[in-house]
């Protein structure tokens, strides 16, 4: 009687040639620090970048399926390098892409210049989350949040003021009409340079800055500076449907909050906050 399964030796030569299939995942886990061994590895940059330490153990994405560039669209990938094939499939690493400064804006400034650093924040971001009290039913009275674009003016002027390009179909600006007072919040995690610095958004050397202030409409003799700042840093909005009745409005400043670093939040005098500049 014919045996219901193969023979053994059969499949130890099927299992021999899979052995060169390695899967391919950009997934991350934790693993422990006892489990991955990188005596030997090449750990460049090109091949595979710093790998992320901390107490528990270490948190890794697969380097064999990730590249630190990718191809643009259309063009075909560039080969995988000899090293990068014949790296341990136990080896992981988390990808550290090379720092990209919004605009140019080049290195935050130090943490001490506390008015500089939220000069730099409120500058170099092109977006923030803004907070009103809610008019909608379920939630009337309670924050709400939402994401807008914004502008403190163009790349090589910045005033400090926030500019805002807004329709009144936005539940914002419903919120904004009955209660003009809100809270706008940037994170420097918009950016590279706290992925650079393998900071977490919720570390306080992750630079956070809070505005918060009056929302105004802007007044007819600022428009122009007002669509300059806008739609040189949002080119699109120019071409946004004009049946929105679109609007620009800025924010009239209250208050500055700033954590730039461990041991507490900075409130930073209007005077002081106008008076710095973020280049």
């Amino acid at each position: 009687m014919r045996p219901p399964y193969p023979p053994l030796a059969l499949c130890a030569s099927l299992l021999c040639l899979c052995r060169s299939y390695t899967l391919r995942s950009s997934v991350s886990w934790v693993v422990s620090s006892n489990d991955v061994d990188v005596e030997g590895a090449d750990l460049s940059e090109e091949v595979a970048p710093a790998l992320l330490v901390d107490g528990a153990g270490l948190w890794k994405a697969n380097v064999l399926g990730d590249r630190l560039e990718t191809p643009a669209r259309g063009e075909p990938a560039e080969p995988e390098s000899a090293e990068a094939a014949q790296l341990s499939p136990r080896l992981f690493s988390y990808p550290v892409e090379k720092a990209k400064q919004s605009g140019g804006g080049g290195s935050p400034p130090p943490h001490q210049e506390t008015a500089r650093t939220a000069r730099y924040i409120a500058h170099y971001s092109d977006w923030g989350h803004l907070a009103t009290i809610s008019t909608q039913d379920k939630i009337r009275g309670l924050p709400f949040g939402n994401i807008f674009s914004v502008s403190d003016g163009p790349l090589e002027n910045s005033t400090g003021v926030i500019y805002f390009y807004v329709t009144p179909m936005d539940n914002t600006v419903t919120d904004l009409k009955s209660n003009p007072y809100a809270s706008l919040t940037f994170s420097e995690a918009e950016g590279d340079f706290c992925r650079q610095m393998v900071y977490d958004p919720e570390d306080p050397r992750c630079a956070r800055l809070t505005l918060t202030g009056k929302m105004v409409q802007v007044e007819p003799e600022g428009l122009a500076f007002a669509k300059e700042a806008m739609f040189s840093r949002h080119p699109v909005m120019a071409k946004w449907p004009v049946g929105h009745k679109w609007f620009f409005m800025k924010m009239d400043l209250i208050q500055v909050w700033l954590q730039d670093w461990i041991g507490g939040v900075s409130i930073i005098p209007l005077e002081d906050y106008f008076k710095a500049s973020p280049f």
